[in-house]
């Protein structure tokens, strides 16, 4: 049996799962947040794109539920536990989550990417999932890659080059 590696690509508002030898990536995080689960013991992983914190900000009936941050963890996590992956073992990494703008107005619904970490983080932690690594906050926008074969999650940075964590 030969076995092809491939990179698995989430967009903008979406998730995805993968197995190894094949990688997951999503590119264009600026105030977006890419949410990486997985298991220690098992080569399957999870990866999110999320844009917004809140899905009380959806603006139609139809809820892209990869959007946000409270309804999209939930929906991975049972993605998962099809996957035969236990809730309670899984991990975070997260990465994005830059300011991309400067602004001149102190109005907290202009912070999105610090919203979206925050956010973020709420939802693991009301799920007990740790958070391992993160890269987040800044000004520049980043594109990750995880491996689950390794558990290591790359980042390139734009005008910062690339670092693994």
């Amino acid at each position: 049996m030969i076995v092809v590696e491939q990179v698995v690509k989430v967009g903008i508002a979406d998730m995805n799962i993968v197995t190894a030898p094949s990688t997951i990536r999503t590119s264009g995080l600026g105030s977006c947040v890419g949410v990486v689960l997985y298991e220690e013991t098992k080569q399957t992983a999870g990866m999110i794109h999320v844009m917004l914190p809140d899905s009380s900000l959806a603006r139609s009936d139809s809820l892209t539920i990869a959007k946000f941050a409270d309804t999209s963890i939930p929906a991975m996590i049972e993605t998962l536990k099809v996957e035969g992956i236990a809730p309670f073992r899984l991990k975070a990494k997260i990465a994005g989550g830059s300011q991309m703008f400067q602004l001149t107005t102190a109005s907290d619904n202009m912070r999105i990417g610090p919203r979206n970490v925050e956010a973020v983080k709420r939802v693991l932690s009301e799920y007990n999932i740790p958070i391992i690594a993160e890269d987040t906050g800044g000004n520049s926008g980043r594109t990750i890659e995880f491996d689950p074969s390794t558990k290591m999650l790359a980042i390139r940075t734009v005008n910062k080059g690339e670092r693994s964590i």
